[in-house]
């Protein structure tokens, strides 16, 4: 018997199911993009995204619905290194929402009587 008669007998390996990465190969980039969310949102700059939003929703509320400022006017009152956070006005409900995209939303309300509040994130 010669050396490339028992090579030819036993068959090769067999190479990974191409079915097998088409199921584990989007698995593994959810994990991948949630834990690196998670990350992020729990990471210092995570704490500062809800710390500004909260800031920011509670000024806003303060200077438009206290005060009567229009929305163009309490812009200004922003501190330098917020202008991430983006803020949206509901005037029927009197609520101003500041948001950093995918990090963190904070929602202030006005009362008359006690007047604005931020709602528990």
């Amino acid at each position: 018997m010669l050396a490339s008669d028992t090579s030819a007998a036993t068959p090769p390996p067999a190479a990974p199911s191409r079915r097998r990465w088409l199921i584990w190969a989007p698995l593994l980039l959810l994990c991948l993009a949630a834990g690196g969310w998670l990350g992020l949102k729990y990471s210092s700059t995570g704490r500062q995204a809800a710390l500004a939003t909260g800031y920011i929703a509670q000024v806003t509320c303060s200077c438009r619905f206290v005060s009567g400022r229009d929305m163009a006017s309490c812009d200004t009152d922003r501190e330098p290194g917020t202008e991430i956070v983006q803020v949206e006005e509901d005037s029927a409900n009197r609520t101003i929402t500041a948001k950093v995209p995918l990090l963190s939303t904070r929602i202030s309300r006005f009362d008359p009587e006690y007047g604005c509040t931020l709602d528990t994130p």
